[in-house]
This record gives structure tokens, sequence and C-alpha cells, in this order.
């Protein structure tokens, strides 16, 4: 036999661990809090989003109670079991490789807890295992004997279910301004710019994820705000982010920050910069064609009851990424405002401020391609992470 063909049968030999492994997305996964504890602890939602579907199997061990997932094929890498979304609801998270072809997650939990349910669910590239947990009495508490016997007789591993292609989630990402309107304008740099080149760069880490992404604009042209939301509609978007970096008197404001959608927005920031979009680009552009005002109204709140908690929702995992990988932000980091980009009724939006081009230190961020880097990381996680919240509800309410 010779060296190459020694070599085709090693390779071809190789066991299904030794291929390449599943990777875990820190941003999409969470430990969260799923409802009341009336006094005691809460229920419990371990959320693992992984970039591919994996055998993988789940049990409880007591001394103290902890839920083990052991999962295969899959690399847990050197992210940071701290630095998940929700990690301080439980007293310890710890993950890491467990034996040839396995890595496992040992959740440390607040007390006695059943398994509620467990599943797996693959999206287009990406995959989620949902574990939910509910607190029990202690009599009811049904370990695993001991940690020890915890290794011997395990349960068979789940199988892994098949990715449907078409259903890849949809981010709309509106670059504000461009053509004849540069926005914000400071030391030579123009806002239209600046959120064009994060939004190329933020583009290319979602497409990575096996998010599908939409741009309203890819180029320095202007988009009227009608086209834009028209674009998102028909791109079937899931969720529409505007990108913005400002201007304002100088010491006002500093630091990214969330807007969401509110008509009872105060606060003289918000104010100037509500003049400042509908005096430009940002005027309100809904088509309900065929239907008075009044239905038309009556049909735009009734669907925000649906997309403005979704939208709020987002908010929070994107502060709280950006938290985690040290963004610096504004001293109110989740503003609500009546910017029309928000608006819409028919998808969750938000305009993400990356920061204010007035300011020294802002601009200077947004110049900085390792700066950068570190933000899209932040805004990519909170996407991906979010859309796994958003498919586990709508998995829930198929049933």
């Amino acid at each position: 036999m010779t060296w190459l063909a020694l070599i085709l049968s090693l390779l071809m030999s190789l066991p299904a661990w030794a291929e390449d492994p599943a990777r875990l997305d820190l941003g999409g996964s969470a430990l969260v809090t799923t409802g009341r504890g009336w006094g005691g602890p809460q229920p419990l939602e371990l959320r693992l989003s992984l970039t591919k579907p994996v055998p993988y199997r789940t049990f409880l061990v007591d001394g103290p109670p902890r839920l083990i997932v052991d999962l295969k094929g899959a690399d847990l890498g050197l992210a940071h079991p701290q630095d998940m979304f929700g990690a301080d609801n439980a007293p310890a998270i710890r993950w890491g490789a467990y034996r040839q072809g396995w890595s496992r997650v040992v959740v440390e939990l607040p007390g006695p807890y059943r398994i509620d349910r467990a599943g797996q669910a693959a999206r287009a590239a990406l995959s989620q295992i949902t574990v939910a947990l509910a607190p029990v009495a202690a009599e009811d508490f049904a370990p695993r004997p001991s940690a020890t016997a915890a290794l011997r007789d395990l349960p068979e591993p789940a199988e892994t279910p098949d990715a449907p292609a078409d259903e890849a989630f949809t981010v709309v990402l509106d670059p504000g301004h461009g053509g004849f309107d540069p926005g914000a304008l400071a030391e030579g740099e123009s806002e239209a710019n600046l959120v064009l080149v994060f939004s190329l760069e933020l583009r290319a880490a979602l497409q990575a994820r096996g998010i599908n992404v939409v741009m309203t604009r890819e180029d320095d042209s202007f988009v009227a705000l009608e086209r834009r939301m028209t674009m998102a509609r028909q791109a079937g978007g899931d969720l529409f982010i505007s990108l913005h970096a400002d201007a304002l008197p100088e010491g006002q404001a500093a630091g990214a920050s969330v807007y969401v959608w509110n008509p009872s927005a105060d606060g003289r920031a918000t104010e100037q910069l509500t003049l400042r979009h509908e005096r430009d680009d940002l005027m309100a552009g809904m088509d309900f064609s065929g239907h008075d005002d009044a239905l038309a109204g009556v049909l735009m709140d009734f669907a925000r009851t649906d997309t403005q908690p979704r939208s709020e929702s987002f908010a929070r995992w994107m502060t709280s990424r950006m938290s985690l990988l040290g963004i610096v932000m504004h001293e109110r980091p989740v503003q609500r405002a009546t910017y029309s980009v928000l608006k819409s009724p028919d998808m969750p939006s938000a305009l993400l401020e990356l920061g204010f081009i007035s300011d020294h230190d802002d601009r200077a961020n947004l110049l900085n391609p390792q700066w950068r880097e570190r933000m899209v990381r932040a805004v990519a996680e909170a996407i991906v992470g979010w859309a796994r919240d958003e498919s586990a509800r709508a998995t829930m309410l198929r049933r």
C-alpha cells in the first residue's frame, strides 16, 4: 500500500467526532427565567446555539443539584460561561471537553428541578438545543444517584433534526442617510459613510452565521423612507435595524444607544434627533391602500401589540452584548423615540446609534477597525440570540 493510499484509508476510517465540529454561538445562547418562582426558584430555560445540529443528552445529578448536557461532536471553544446571557440566573455554569468526541455543559441549579422538556430545533445553518427546567419540591427531585453513577448507563443521545433550508432568518440593515443627504458631519467625516462601512461589515458577519441580510442601500445613494420600508416588507424581514451616528451639541451625548418606538418619548436629546430626522429623511411612510385612516390606525395599533414587545426584547439583547464586550454606552442605553423608521407595525424594529460623530471618542471608535469589529460582534451575537428566542416563541405558538 502506498503512503497516499494509507493516508486516504486512515481519513476514511476517522470516527464521526473527528469531522468538523459544531461550534457554540455564545451570542445565541442564554439561560433565562420563564416564569414566577412564587418565593422559590424560578423556572429556567437553557438555550445552546450551535452552528449545526448534534446528538445530545440531558440529565440531573445532585450534590448540589446540577443539570448536565452532553454534546457529541461539539466544540465549545474558548467562550466563557459567565459571558452567556443570563448566566447570573444560576449559581455557576461550567463547560468544556468531556471525553473523546464529547463536550459537557454543567449548570449548577438554585434548587431542585425537573427537566420539563428538551428539544433541538434546526433552522438554516444554525441549531438550538433548549432545555426547560421546572422547580420541584425536594421530595420530588429525581436526579441520578450520584455524579459517578451518571457516568454509567448514560441515556442514548437524541437524534439530530434536519435543518430546513428555506427558513433563513432575514435581517434588514438600513444605513441611514446617503446620496445628497450626508447626515451629520464632523471633522471631514459623514454619518452616511460611517454607517455604510459598518453595515457592510455587519452584513458579512451575519452571513457567516447563516443569517440572510438585505440592505436598503449598498453605496452612497439616497433611498427615501417609503422605499426603505417597502424593501424590508418585500424581503420578508424578521428584524429591521436602522443604523446612525448622529451629532448633538458638544458634551450632550456620547456612547452607543438603542431606540425603540414610543409615541410618548421625551427628553431634550430625543427631541433634537426627532426634529432632525423628520426634517431630513425620516418621514412617515405607511401604505394601507384600500383602508380609511381610522381602520388603518386600528390595524397598526393592533399589530404593534405584538411587534413592540419583540422590539424591546431585541434592545435588551443588544445592550447586554455591548456591555459584555466592553462597548461604551450612553447613560440611557435603551431609549424610546418617535422616529419614523420605528413606526412600521409589521416587523420588530430598532434604531442603533453607534455613537455620536460630534463626540471625539465616538468618532475615533467609528474610524477604528478594531472597535468596529468588536461592535459588529456585539450586534451579530445579539441578533442571533434574539432570533433563537423568536424561533422558540414561534414553536410554542404552533403547539
